[in-house]
């Protein structure tokens, strides 16, 4: 089975789907020479049991440890020699293995991705030795509060649910963690029906089918789905307190998952609160009280689900009125419309982005295999362009009235604070 389509950029996709189920999808660009290219498993942190909190990434880390026919430094040589990159990362509902090369090597990057990921020997020698390695990760994850409010947040907001466990998992879970348990969450999990191999760049799609259908071994099936996104509580406050210098705050909602018509709507709705050094929280908070140095909003898009969140750092004297003022920004947002004037330049802001990021063959590889994975089709830059056009102040406003919800408002504080900022919150 095969599609074939264009866009504006000059990227022609198509996409083949193999009898185990895998998926090849493709771009091919012509003004380039490299090749960005991505094993996509649908599969992560929040896939995962309570016990098992943190194999996704541990599997991530063994499988560039080595196979049955290269060792790690050979797997770490492979495409550096070359000039190329190999690497993988870890997210709450992918893990992937990336490539990025010149065309001449298609060959050798798909014989390394397709050795480590379908042929990794996971020695126990090998687990002994990088259990080490990931709890140093977490360490310094841990001593770096700017990175630990993050997990602390999707803690604090989620509760019980596996989207609430950190990606790395915890240092007791990853000591005690036994080779069995890592081979056997990977025979349930790695698995062809839940496989997207995706490349961009100069890139023949026949070839790289031809390639994948002899190297790649995925058995038949799909990865055991993940529990459907739920919360303990609607609204929640942790605040824990620690002897560090400055105040780390997160504060977020409910929001929509990635295959959705309001898409567009809330990205607008983030541009402008906290997408910049021109966004309003940005500028209240950092350029006109001089209270904070990082301070920005985000939406997290999951497949059933969503979380838009504001993030600043602070000192403890000044959290109280920081968090006044986005609560005030959140508000206005609810009941004002956007000016015509403002809502351009957040379109222009938002197409400015999606252009400069589509010069990179690595983004545009990554586009592509979220939207398969997380919906089953392509947009191409064209239609996200359009559907950008779209978006109006009233959109806006609705969404702003959708999200913020005190009730469900979930608040996460890491550092000296005091616990009485958040009495009074209507």
């Amino acid at each position: 089975m095969a599609k074939a389509g264009s866009s504006r950029e000059k990227g022609v996709y198509r996409k083949t789907t193999l009898k185990n189920g895998l998926r090849v999808i493709t771009e091919k660009i012509h003004s380039v020479r490299s090749i960005s290219i991505g094993v996509w498993i649908d599969i992560g942190s929040r896939n995962e049991r309570l016990n098992e909190n943190g194999l996704s990434h541990f599997i991530e880390h063994m499988i560039f440890k080595g196979t049955r026919r290269r060792t790690a430094r050979q797997i770490a040589a492979s495409l550096e020699s070359i000039g190329g990159a190999l690497n993988g990362f870890t997210s709450r509902e992918q893990t992937c293995y990336t490539a990025r090369i010149l065309d001449e090597h298609l060959n050798q990057a798909i014989d390394i991705l397709a050795d480590i990921t379908c042929n990794s020997t996971i020695t126990a020698a090998n687990v002994n030795r990088e259990r080490q390695v990931i709890c140093e990760e977490i360490k310094e994850s841990l001593d770096n509060p700017s990175d630990h409010i993050h997990d602390l947040f999707s803690l604090t907001f989620w509760g019980k649910h596996p989207l609430g466990q950190p990606i790395m998992g915890s240092q007791e879970n990853i000591m005690s963690v036994t080779r069995a348990q890592l081979k056997s969450f990977q025979k349930r999990h790695y698995r062809g029906g839940s496989v997207v191999i995706a490349a961009s760049g100069s890139i023949s799609h026949d070839k790289l089918v031809r390639l994948v259908r002899n190297k790649f071994t995925f058995p038949l099936g799909s990865a055991e789905p993940s529990e459907q996104a739920w919360r303990s509580k609607d609204r929640v406050i942790a605040v824990v307190q620690s002897d560090n210098s400055q105040t780390q705050f997160c504060l977020g909602f409910p929001g929509y998952a990635f295959d959705t018509k309001e898409k567009m709507p809330i990205l607008a709705l983030n541009s402008y609160l906290g997408g910049g050094m021109s966004s309003v929280l940005f500028q209240k908070i950092r350029e006109e009280r001089g209270l904070a140095y990082a301070v920005y909003s985000y939406h997290e898009f999951y497949r059933d689900s969503g979380i838009f969140g504001v993030y600043l750092g602070t000192d403890k004297a000044h959290l109280g009125k920081a968090f006044d003022l986005i609560l005030q920004e959140l508000t206005r947002v609810k009941k004002r419309r956007l000016a015509s004037s403002v809502l351009d330049k957040v379109k222009a802001q938002m197409k400015g982005h999606l252009t400069l990021s589509m010069e990179s063959t690595t983004n545009r590889m990554s586009r592509l295999a979220r939207q398969e994975l997380m919906t089953g089709k392509h947009q191409s830059f064209g239609q996200i362009l359009k559907e950008m056009d779209t978006v109006n102040s009233s959109d806006i406003l609705e969404m702003a009235n959708s999200v913020f919800d005190k009730s469900k408002m979930a608040i996460a504080v890491l550092g000296p604070a005091d616990k009485n900022v958040f009495a009074n919150v209507g």
